[in-house]
């Protein structure tokens, strides 16, 4: 009777056994998402290969705390070297950590290394080049340029800034097919050429199924954290670039219609109506990793940074009055509960910057009317001479 147990366990155990090594290995291989404590923004081109890391300028290169979103399965190598310290993210990626030296110049001057990402079956082995880019915040914005992505459009500015936006949690929910389908996306049209439209959209059964039941459009300086995504979305939106001047107002042109149902938690709200946001705020960050995010209204320790804020109000309150024609706005940076800008600190890049635009005012909160459009063109930030 032992001997009968014994192979009919040994078979169960090599059945098993059969099933694991049937099971297919993941074939992907691509770095889909870069961030870390002192990047920016990034760009990733996957048919290039290459992933560009905005910096601020006085960011030291030679000690770069680095994460790397890759397919689940893969590996990670730096000059050969497998990069070993990965947090699982869900079950399709996975994040891989390190701190890295970009220090060294090549031959054209560039700040670049070469990362290569394994495939789990090990059939494919491409190699990234990432650079590292240190810039300042530009003054003007006409949005006339995207980066090259295959789902949504990133906004760009000259070739060292990008705007960051939750389009790549929105990917997430498989709502859209092409780059007019996200919240946020470059239009035809503008006060002169092209826009950006920022559309309140839903989320469908993926969003209904986490409690967010829609997506404002929004664009902002800063990045957005994927990993943040689905656990605490307002955390995903990280604002701010640092900032050496002394800002005077926000200006540029505008258009916004309200949605015509209102909604909280899934539900639609009598009584209750839409508006936009647009706002920037001038904040202190001793270090460079610290950002302000989107939970900054109901948090006194992100508003205690805050030194001075410029934001459109409508009826009293934040808000974007509704206009069907371009009207301009100009939105002068008022001190904050007081406070003054330090001239050494802003000298030295004790201060960041966040710049802001939503279809929906409580948007990261998933309240507001489906189809609320805000359209933004031609930004400038006007600062003292």
């Amino acid at each position: 009777m032992k001997v009968k147990m014994f192979l009919a366990c040994a078979l169960c155990s090599f059945a098993l056994a059969s099933c694991i090594q049937d099971e297919a290995l993941n074939s992907e291989a691509a770095i889909d998402q870069c961030t870390g404590n002192n990047v920016q923004s990034a760009t990733i081109s996957w048919e290039d290969r290459t992933v560009d890391l905005y910096l601020s300028v006085k960011t030291d290169l030679s000690n770069l705390d680095l994460e790397f979103t890759i397919p689940q399965g893969a590996t990670l190598e730096e000059n050969g070297e497998p990069k070993a310290k990965v947090l699982t993210v869900d079950r399709t990626h996975s994040v891989v950590s390190g701190t890295f030296d970009f220090s060294a110049e090549s031959a054209t001057g560039e700040h670049v290394r070469t990362f290569t990402v394994i495939s789990e079956d090990g059939t494919q082995k491409p190699v990234y080049t990432v650079r590292a880019l240190r810039a300042e915040l530009p003054l003007k914005f006409d949005f006339e340029n995207i980066a090259p992505n295959n789902a949504f459009d990133i906004l760009t500015q000259g070739p060292t800034f990008q705007w960051a936006s939750g389009n790549p949690g929105f990917q997430l929910t498989g709502m859209a097919n092409s780059p007019v389908d996200y919240p946020t996306l470059r239009w035809r049209s503008g006060f002169q050429g092209n826009c950006v439209k920022l559309v309140t959209c839903n989320t469908g059964s993926f969003g209904a199924m986490v409690k967010m039941y829609i997506a404002a459009g929004n664009l902002f300086v800063g990045r957005f954290d994927l990993a943040n995504a689905l656990t605490n979305a307002p955390k995903a939106t990280k604002f701010g670039f640092a900032f050496y001047k002394k800002p005077l107002r926000l200006t540029g042109y505008y258009k916004y219609k309200a949605g015509s149902e209102y909604s909280e938690k899934g539900q639609v709200v009598s009584g209750k109506k839409d508006t936009g946001d647009i706002y920037a705020i001038l904040y202190e960050a001793d270090k460079d990793a610290y950002m302000i995010d989107g939970e900054w209204e109901t948090t006194p320790a992100q508003k205690s940074t805050f030194v001075a804020l410029a934001r459109m109000q409508d009826a009293g309150g934040p808000g974007t009055p509704e206009a069907d024609e371009w009207t301009p706005f100009s939105l002068d940076f008022a001190p904050y509960e007081g406070r003054t800008i330090d001239e050494q600190k802003l000298i030295n890049g004790g201060y960041k910057l966040a710049i802001v635009f939503s279809s929906s005012l409580k948007g990261a909160m998933f309240e507001g009317a489906l189809g609320s459009t805000l359209y933004i063109d031609e930004v400038e930030i006007k600062c003292e001479d």
